[in-house]
């Protein structure tokens, strides 16, 4: 029988906003965000993506919250709170799993982070602007695993201090500090010479820019950036409580969210654009932009050494912030499925993150060699998550909360504290109908293009 333990909460709205916002801007945002923006039509994507975030975005963190306070449950339990059938334990389950393989190659992630701040810190900015920096790092492997191992544990003392004590009110502090950065760094970046081509090209909608795959990425990156479909809003919300409005602080981390993605795109588009003049190649860098392009880009500023620390300490405050916030999914599952203590979930989880987080590190050096389907360990549960388990959970959740909830339970529990739902019929026509389609969508494409049928 497993043992019942006391559910943790968030003290108030503002520490639920400032949690859930900390989930969502993360990685996503400042490394992933722009270079897709960049790569797929800049002021197209930008426009794209809003019409996704307020509509598709919004209904995924609107009905995840709501199943998460409604049953105080993390995903499997609040699945398995509507039924006992197969196809609930499976929406539930995959829920749960998606952050439990995210969180280790993502502190992989952050350890690189780390590695480059550390850098900057000590002096030695100029080094990671040298041709063969970054590949040379990850592929050193004691060096990778050191730092990934240092994010991790810091990742875990977090969580180990509690929901309160650890998560919120490290969020309190860092989300504050990470958009004053986020401003003061998108502010020298638009004001360098030429960069203003830049801003042009993000934020201006160019219709000649659009194709298909502007629209398939933007789902994807919605996916990633709003941290929507992978438990960690339905463990949040099991923390929210009764009195506090689910529309209004939903919305409040969907404008946060968007907000430092278009931060992020003015920090880096117009610096990159004012760097090499607008070359479509340099444009294209991919994921290489952050650690390889943007390195360059501040060795060629006035000050980039002081810009180059403070972006790299904005981009470790928003890693650890999302980091924490998949692992305290985690944790939340193991203590409502097991009935084990927090303390013994966290170190549980933590062997987790390190066995699989250590392939993730290692396989660009040690393990080069060892492939999964042809691609390197962080590439292959990057693909797996993102672009196959995300899309399923969220046909999943749609499909719990239009066949087997019912979209007026979802209503009732928005509107508990006696404030209307003023966004219910784009609700219930997203949660019905789109958001299925969108998320099979999503599914077809990435699997096309892990096959090398279509070109993403």
């Amino acid at each position: 029988m497993a043992r019942q333990h006391n559910r943790s909460a968030f003290s108030g709205k503002i520490g639920f906003v400032l949690s859930a916002a900390g989930a969502s801007v993360g990685l996503g945002n400042i490394w992933r965000f722009p270079y897709l923006a960049a790569k797929y039509g800049g002021g197209i994507f930008l426009l794209v993506y809003i019409v996704l975030a307020v509509t598709f975005g919004y209904t995924m963190i609107t009905a995840e919250t709501a199943l998460g306070r409604m049953t105080k449950k993390s995903p499997v339990s609040a699945f398995g709170a509507f039924g006992k059938s197969a196809g609930l334990r499976f929406g539930g389950w995959i829920n749960a799993i998606i952050p439990i393989l995210i969180v280790p190659y993502y502190s992989v992630i952050g350890g690189w982070v780390i590695r480059y701040l550390a850098d900057y810190v000590s002096g030695h900015g100029s080094e990671l602007a040298q041709d063969g920096y970054f590949s040379s790092f990850i592929a050193s492997g004691l060096s990778a695993e050191v730092c990934f191992v240092i994010f991790t544990g810091a990742t875990l003392a977090i969580i180990f201090a509690g929901v309160r004590n650890g998560v919120e009110r490290v969020s309190k502090v860092m989300m504050p500090i990470l958009v004053v950065l986020s401003v003061v760094i998108a502010v020298y970046s638009v004001t360098r010479p030429g960069a203003l081509e830049g801003v042009k090209y993000f934020l201006v909608p160019n219709v000649s820019n659009f194709s298909w795959m502007t629209v398939v990425s933007a789902m994807g990156q919605m996916f990633y950036s709003l941290s929507i479909a992978m438990g960690i809003l339905v463990t949040f919300g099991s923390y929210m409580k009764e009195n506090i409005s689910i529309e209004e602080s939903t919305e409040n981390v969907e404008v946060f969210d968007t907000a430092i993605a278009v931060m992020a795109g003015l920090m880096i588009i117009p610096a990159v654009f004012s760097f090499s003049g607008g070359d479509p190649d340099t444009l294209q860098a991919g994921p290489a932009l952050m650690f390889i392009t943007i390195p360059k880009v501040f060795e060629s500023m006035g000050l980039g050494h002081v810009v180059g620390t403070l972006f790299f300490l904005l981009v470790l405050f928003a890693a650890i912030t999302s980091s924490i916030a998949l692992t305290e999914s985690a944790v939340s599952t193991f203590e409502d499925e097991l009935g084990w203590s927090r303390e013994r979930a966290t170190f549980m989880i933590g062997i987790i993150m390190l066995a699989l987080g250590s392939l993730s590190a290692l396989g660009y050096g040690p393990l080069a060699g060892v492939t999964v389907f042809g691609m390197q360990f962080l590439d292959f549960f990057d693909f797996l998550t993102n672009s196959v388990m995300m899309p399923i959970a969220a046909i999943a959740t749609c499909l719990l909360v239009s066949r087997v909830v019912g979209v007026e339970r979802i209503e009732q529990e928005v509107t508990r504290e006696g404030k209307p739902f003023r966004r219910q019929k784009v609700f219930n026509f997203m949660v019905r109908y789109l958001c299925p389609i969108f998320a099979v969508i999503i599914l077809i494409s990435s699997v096309a293009n892990a096959l090398g049928w279509i070109a993403m």
